[in-house]
């Protein structure tokens, strides 16, 4: 089995959106699965490391739809949180992810969306924190065909090994630039001073306001 450190992704998304100039951010999670949840605490502490480098104060409104697929009740939410001052909502919620979208182009505002690159689904979609599927199918059929595959194993897939990645696009970026990416993926594979070991990722735990973050706000709605 291949699966992802979906924490380092939504890491990789949360700092960009902050060093984009971002401090008004949204989280909106579908169903409040291991997987979503790495995605979200992976997000906020990104912003939280980003928030710290630039000093200064991020608020983040999160939820979890209880849902993967589009409504227009999830529109209607997230255009309500875009009206009254969210600047980026990470959508990690699968189809549902679209009606997030929808909002966005609406109000003018931003999507990071989940998996893959989802640029082309929406010109509202900022950046995309992304599990790297095509190589590391590659890598596993290559190693299928070399004799070399741990048949058996679990594989978790990160920095580490390219597992997991923002779109290689930034384009729809004004301020943070590819080299700002570079430096920071280096120290995440580095693991400098704790970068990557210290990500929240307990997926047990649904209630991100639980956790103490130095420089975001989290307002948790249930």
């Amino acid at each position: 089995s291949i699966l992802y450190k979906e924490d380092q992704a939504g890491f990789l998304a949360g700092y960009a959106a902050v060093k984009e100039g971002f401090t008004e951010l949204g989280f909106m999670g579908g169903l409040s699965v291991p997987a979503v949840i790495r995605f979200g605490y992976g997000f906020v502490a990104g912003a939280n490391h980003a928030a710290e480098e630039m000093d200064v104060d991020v608020n983040v409104r999160y939820t979890y739809l209880n849902s993967f697929n589009p409504d227009p009740q999830f529109t209607t939410m997230a255009t309500s949180w875009y009206n009254s001052g969210t600047e980026v909502i990470h959508a990690a919620a699968g189809g549902a992810g679209n009606s997030v979208m929808a909002a966005a182009e609406q109000a003018g505002k931003w999507v990071v969306g989940v998996d893959v690159d989802q640029k082309d689904e929406s010109t509202s979609v900022l950046t995309s924190a992304m599990k790297n599927l095509k190589g590391s199918v590659y890598d596993a059929t290559k190693a299928v065909f070399e004799g070399e595959f741990p048949g058996g194993e679990i594989l978790n897939l990160g920095v580490e090994v390219e597992g997991v990645q923002i779109s290689a696009d930034f384009s729809r970026f004004e301020t943070f630039t590819e080299a700002d990416y570079d430096a920071l993926y280096a120290d995440l594979v580095a693991d400098k001073d704790g970068l990557a070991s210290n990500i929240p990722n307990d997926s047990t735990v649904e209630d991100i306001s639980t956790v103490d973050f130095s420089r975001v706000t989290v307002e948790f709605i249930e």
